[in-house]
């Protein structure tokens, strides 16, 4: 706005009497009006394109950095970025009417291909909203879940007991969310939410699912199926409801203990627990746990399954194959008293069998451990936990008959599905075993945990504590912070040891901030150990005395292979340990990002000057931006010429810089009016102009670094790559540089060799309006050589107070509402780092030479402006 104020001033300078080309009062004003709009519309041009290389910037950061984010950032960010792509479109319009109009049918024909892979998974209009279980088959997945399919499957093809029951289908969570508008409402609600609020996010969201109506259909198509299983249960028989989302029990992403499930459920209440399944979707750990592992919200739709409640005398979790390669030829059974649910949520002791991997199979080991208490099925609904004492606390929950049994089924269940499972059983009053779930199982090279292992040194400490099983391989250090209850999640910190008395699956929402986990209860087949070991962190369960005796805050070292807790830092135990794993590699939303990406980030048109420079052949956002800028440039000063005042539109600075300098007076930045083509330093009065001047000037550049043989190989490998990069090809702006200058005002827009810089700065005697804004960013050596020289600019900026934003090879800094003076300095700072950065990207990988030039740019900076001014 400082700037369209002052143009009507510069304006008419321009054409002024002495220019010879405005007759009368009526056509200056006209010819006025005219070039104030134009300006106007090239300014917003320019704040647009600005805004849309941020975004890119933002989108190849996250295709690069291994941070987690949701498909929430990549649909705001096709959101903006193509906004902002539309408003350049729009104001260059403006500036040639008609002139580029084959750029809006490449824009809409882009855009087209973005919304084609933002377009959430159609699901058939046609099928059943429920289907019996014994009808269902695991190439029903995508119509009932993979846990319902999976056990479809069980019973169906192989005659494997599995409870009676049916599956509530993807066409019904459909026409659900349909009747009720929900899906528009929720994506909604989740945008606008911010990050640490997840908790808040999850019950507004649940608590709308669950107020909202079951269309009629739905409705009446469940309790049809419900009256059909009581014809053959009986009457009034109970019902667990279990979620199977599309997508859960994959291998890869289990799920496991992420959503919901409602045990013992009485018929009057089956249509509210199947909405509670559904709202389940949104739980805490869920919406994290989707998050960290890069899954697509509206991928996960929520099927339900159904089936008659097994009130079991005994229940748990069998691993065909033990995860962690300890005992490769064992099958591993984990099993309790009354229903498998206090096992998966570690809050009970549990029995571990040891099964031999051979026909017949054979008892290995047993572990039988004091049950306390056993979970039942409540005389009317729900659940109740019953005390165990005396000798019934320490029977074992199974027979050895009943555990060979269930190894046997398990060895079946792994060689039908060809991979090693996790299965979920449960042993009825009958005597008869039912499996309740059956999922690929995650298991980890036999050889890794115990290779690490004999290589790592011994610690020279005494522990703090020993005992518990390996739930996760691995080393890991954190200070300590003791979870106790739900409040507790909002202040965990990033990267503490999470401590915890029984490993209960709500706590995996903290696991992508967590170094490792240690827990009082728990055992390798609950819930909590599959999530950790998919997160790759060290994991101890059953760990007596934990909570008692590792204080709040205080440094350990937990050696989970080991089975022992540390004091303090122990290096030998964190030599060689792997980095957390990249949770978002191979994801749906880091897929969506690289396949949106091909439609936005990729630059295609590098050469302004060739013939194939030409709207029709942008192929990518990125494309249009290049196309618009350059051309809205020329659209710029095309005005100048088409009312044959360009020459006095810029002056020629001289100087004794060996480069092209051209000066743009928007108002009052010269002395006095400049007739010819040149223009003196001395005729300048633009008071930010001039400190930035003195910053380029007050160090003579010695010309580039000597360049290592790695930097020379980068740069000739990028040049035959990317022909922009060739300092033959002719470019305006390889050529050009401009300033645009008032008094208090400067604009400078350059490339210098392979670099493109802007610097922006408002300085005058109101303090509150001044600013400084500098953007960096380019080079012709490698990506890596190009951010580590960003880097080490924002450092520098850093130190003289400006705000630094780093993103992939650009560094975006501004400093604002400081006092004239020091503003004047801060510019010195800015126009020497214009200038002595060139080319230093082609030794950032020699750490010497790095450190020697840094040394060197601190103390000029230092005796150019001393930092001990606030």
């Amino acid at each position: 706005m400082f700037r369209v104020k002052r143009i009507s001033r510069y304006f008419k300078g321009l054409v002024s009497g002495r220019a010879g080309r405005a007759r009368d009062a009526g056509e200056l004003q006209e010819l006025r009006r005219a070039f104030q709009a134009r300006y106007h519309c090239f300014k917003l041009l320019l704040n647009a394109n600005s805004k849309a290389l941020e975004i890119m910037a933002d989108m190849e950061q996250a295709l690069r950095g291994g941070q987690p984010f949701g498909m929430s950032f990549v649909k705001a960010a096709c959101t903006s970025v193509t906004v902002s792509v539309m408003q350049i479109i729009r104001n260059l319009d403006q500036l040639a009417p008609g002139r580029y109009r084959r750029l809006h049918d490449r824009f809409k024909v882009i855009q087209r291909d973005i919304q084609a892979v933002l377009a959430s998974r159609q699901l058939p209009r046609t099928g059943r909203l429920v289907v019996p279980l014994r009808e269902v088959g695991r190439e029903m997945a995508d119509e009932v879940g993979s846990k319902m399919a999976n056990l479809g499957e069980i019973l169906s093809r192989l005659q494997i007991p599995v409870p009676d029951g049916f599956a509530v289908t993807a066409l019904a969570y459909q026409r659900f969310m349909e009747h009720n508008d929900l899906q528009a409402e929720i994506d909604r609600r989740v945008q606008a939410a911010p990050e640490d609020q997840v908790y808040a996010l999850s019950a507004d969201i649940r608590q709308l699912i669950i107020r909202s109506p079951v269309p009629a259909d739905v409705e009446s198509a469940i309790l049809e199926a419900y009256a059909r299983l009581e014809e053959r249960r009986g009457k009034g028989v109970k019902v667990s409801l279990r979620s199977s989302a599309l997508g859960e029990d994959a291998g890869g992403a289990s799920f496991a203990g992420q959503y919901l499930s409602q045990l013992n459920v009485s018929p009057e209440n089956i249509v509210q627990a199947y909405k509670e399944i559904v709202a389940g979707k949104y739980t805490p750990q869920a919406i994290a746990y989707r998050f960290h592992r890069g899954i697509r919200d509206e991928d996960v739709v929520m099927c339900v399954g159904c089936m008659a409640m097994i009130d079991a005398a005994a229940g748990g979790v069998i691993y065909s194959r033990d995860p962690l390669g300890a005992r490769q030829d064992a099958v591993l059974i984990n099993a309790a008293p009354g229903l498998p649910k206090a096992v998966v949520d570690a809050s009970t002791g549990t029995d571990l069998f040891l099964v031999a991997r051979s026909q017949p199979p054979v008892i290995l080991g047993k572990e039988i451990r004091v049950k306390e208490r056993k979970l039942v099925a409540a005389a009317g609904e729900g659940l109740a936990r019953v005390d165990l004492t005396g000798e019934e606390s320490r029977r074992p929950s199974l027979t050895d008959d009943q555990a060979l049994e269930l190894a046997a089924v398990a060895l079946r269940l792994e060689e039908y599905y060809g991979c090693p499972q996790d299965i979920e059983w449960a042993l009825a009053a009958d005597g008869t075993m039912y499996i309740l779930q059956c999922r690929p199982l995650a298991a980890l090279a036999p050889e890794r945990r115990w290779s690490r292992r004999l290589a790592r040194r011994a610690a020279p400490e005494p522990a703090l504590l020993s005992g518990g099983v390996t739930a996760g391989p691995g080393a890991a250090c954190g200070p300590v912070f003791q979870a106790r209850r739900d409040a507790d999640i909002l202040r965990f910190p990033q990267g503490a040891v999470l401590v915890t008395s029984q490993a209960l699956p709500k706590w995996a929402s903290l696991l992508s901030r967590a170094a490792a986990v240690v827990a009082e209860q728990g055992s390798v087949t609950c819930h909590l150990a599959n999530v950790a070991r998919e997160f790759g962190l060290p994991a101890l369960f059953g760990v007596p005395g934990a909570t008692a005796l590792l204080k709040e805050g205080s440094l350990v070292t937990v050696d989970a292979d080991g089975c022992r807790i540390y004091a303090g830092k122990v290096e030998s135990l964190l030599a060689g340990e792997e980095k957390g794993r990249n949770l978002m590699e191979g994801s749906p939303v880091l897929q969506a990002l690289r396949e949106v990406s091909r439609h936005i980030l990729p630059l295609n048109l590098l050469d302004p000057d060739a013939p194939d420079f030409r709207a029709e052949r942008c192929r990518t956002l990125h494309d249009i931006t290049r196309f618009a800028h350059e051309k809205s440039v020329e659209e710029m000063f095309r005005f100048g010429k088409d009312h044959r005042f360009q020459e006095r539109a810029s002056k020629q600075l001289v100087s004794d810089v060996p480069m092209q300098l051209w000066v743009i007076n928007l108002d009052d930045g010269f002395r006095e009016e400049v007739e010819g083509k040149y223009v003196t330093l001395d005729n300048i009065v633009s008071i930010p102009m001039l400190a930035l001047w003195e910053g380029m000037m007050a160090v003579p550049w010695q010309g580039p670094p000597p360049i290592d043989p790695k930097g020379l190989v980068a740069v000739m490998f990028q040049a035959t790559v990317n022909p922009g990069l060739d300092p033959a090809a002719a470019a305006p702006y390889a050529q050009r540089n401009y300033f645009m200058i008032a008094r208090n005002f400067c604009s400078l827009q350059s490339r210098f060799g392979f670099h493109f810089s802007v610097v922006e700065a408002l300085v005058g005697e109101r303090t509150p309006e001044n600013y400084i804004s500098f953007q960096f960013q380019g080079g012709a050596a490698d990506y890596h050589r190009r951010q580590t020289r960003v880097v080490l600019i924002g450092s520098i900026l850093e130190d003289y107070g400006f705000r630094v934003d780093v993103r992939g090879d650009a560094v975006f800094s501004r400093l604002e509402a400081r006092d004239q003076e020091f503003m004047r300095g801060r510019l010195k700072v800015v126009g020497y780092l214009v200038i002595h950065t060139r080319q230093l990207d082609m030794i950032m990988s020699d750490a010497a030479a790095v450190h020697e030039y840094m040394a060197k740019m601190r103390g000029d900076l230092e005796r150019l402006c001393p930092r001990d001014r606030s």
